[in-house]
């Protein structure tokens, strides 16, 4: 593939010009790209951070991507509910929950391989079982499907709005009372690593939030999801200017703590085994408790 550089693009860097320009590739996977030569710049290899003019013709040559697929590994997993056609883990921080965007190991997908001989095949090899996700560095309830049918079941439950998701997320500033975010949440056009709400555009999100706790600063909400929209919580929060502590992506100060606070705190949704109703709590990680407890003696 051929990609024109612009006048605008003068001063930028090779790999973050290929980044803009094919968002649907990680940027490490344009970096190795660019080592292997197969990426060229006006018909010569160059180094990632080689520097842009602004009238240069890159050529792409995009590698094969290996075949994916979760290996075992023995990573322990705290288990908060069992049955024959699902379980639901206490996922911690960050943990990815399958591989992907220069992660290949460590996932709850590999933890999941090792721990259990069968799990649902629907989303593939590298998704064994996965019926929703979490981010990276948001800790909590995560349901698996151990059956294909199961994961039918559930992934329609959620596609009707009749699983109920309640994180805790402390904000910054100070929020009273309760209230209802329906913004529309589309991938931000000025940094493809995250989404927005601040656009007219995007896919329908609803968002119910309660203020529990105040501290200092901060505002500790519990948060009901009405969709499960890519970082709804983080994108909706920033959009009322009170962003996920710690989310410094979404533009929040960075915290000690190396990472944002949000938990998937319960989880709700019928058995495909039982038809009886789930519940399943996870209690604040460790870590998340000493943060609070430490904002409620400052």
């Amino acid at each position: 593939m051929t990609i024109e550089a612009l006048p605008a693009d003068r001063g930028k860097r090779l790999d973050a010009l290929l980044h803009e320009r094919l968002p649907e590739f990680s940027r490490s996977r344009l970096q190795s790209w660019i080592r292997e030569a197969r990426v060229r710049v006006d018909g010569a290899a160059a180094k990632p951070s080689h520097l842009i003019q602004g009238a240069e013709k890159l050529e792409v040559e995009p590698a094969p991507l290996a075949p994916l697929k979760a290996g075992p590994e023995d990573i322990p997993l705290r288990i908060l509910y069992e049955d024959p056609s699902c379980v639901v883990i206490d996922k911690p921080a960050g943990m990815a929950v399958h591989a992907g965007a220069g992660i290949q190991s460590g996932t709850v997908a590999n933890a999941l391989v090792h721990r259990f001989q069968t799990l649902s095949t629907v989303g593939g090899e590298i998704r064994p079982g996965i019926v929703h996700r979490l981010d990276r560095f948001t800790s909590g309830a995560l349901v698996v499907a151990r059956t294909d049918q199961a994961h039918l079941e559930l992934a329609r439950q959620f596609a009707a709005r009749e699983v109920e998701k309640i994180y805790l997320a402390l904000v910054e500033g100070k929020m009273e009372g309760k209230g209802r975010i329906e913004k529309p949440i589309s991938r931000d056009p000025k940094n493809r690593t995250r989404m927005t709400a601040r656009l007219a555009s995007g896919r329908t999100s609803l968002t119910d939030w309660e203020a529990i706790e105040h501290f200092p600063g901060f505002t500790l909400l519990r948060i009901r999801l009405g969709t499960g929209r890519t970082h709804q919580i983080r994108a909706h929060m920033a959009a009322l200017h009170h962003p996920v502590a710690g989310d410094t992506l979404y533009g929040a100060k960075a915290q000690p703590w190396r990472r944002y606070f949000l938990h998937a705190h319960r989880l709700g949704f019928r058995s495909p085994a039982t038809d009886q109703p789930v519940i399943a709590i996870s209690p604040l990680s460790p870590d998340l408790e000493k943060w609070r407890s430490k904002l409620a003696v400052e």
